[in-house]
């Protein structure tokens, strides 16, 4: 069995997906996010939508599903504004569900909605993308573990942010 010690929270895999950068800075208390207006955007979608759903499940302070709905299975949902970032919004996801097989004994399968889009897109942990997830993890723990964060590299979506000053100021 994986220690708790191993594992982090869906933030810092969806920010390993998004930007090295990010990821450390995040990591390093160094975070913008409550002064970003699309943070709260998001926020305000995920509080309007699926209003008769239990929200915001907090597992072991390390990961925050946005609810859950049992019936036959247990299906984890994440709400999100937009699909640009739609792989993070996946890996963050298959974590979740990664998490509670390895740590709590659970088997679930994912839902990521964009209520916006109308888009729902269906998430299965495979025994690739677990892989996949472990390797992320070991990953995050180099570049957590930098003396300085990585060189961050510009990206189309850098300009909107939250650390876009620091990297780029």
């Amino acid at each position: 069995m994986l220690s708790k010690t191993a594992f982090f929270t869906g933030t810092k895999v969806a920010y390993f997906v998004i930007c090295h950068t990010k990821l450390w800075l995040f990591s390093h208390f160094l975070t913008r996010e409550n002064e970003s207006e699309l943070v709260a955007l998001g926020s305000l979608l995920q509080e309007t939508s699926f209003k008769s759903m239990n929200k915001d499940i907090i597992v072991d302070q390390r990961i925050g599903i946005d609810f859950i709905k049992k019936g036959n299975k247990l299906i984890l949902h994440e709400i999100k504004k937009s699909d640009k970032l739609e792989k993070a919004h996946l890996y963050q996801l298959l974590y979740y569900i990664y998490y509670l097989k390895k740590l709590k004994g659970l088997e679930s399968e994912g839902r990521i909605t964009y209520p916006l889009k109308r888009k729902v897109v269906k998430v299965q942990l495979t025994e690739e993308n677990e892989k996949e997830i472990e390797r992320i993890l070991k990953e995050i723990r180099k570049i957590i573990s930098l003396p300085n964060p990585p060189k961050p590299e510009y990206k189309r979506y850098c300009r909107r942010c939250s650390y876009f000053e620091f990297c780029f100021g």
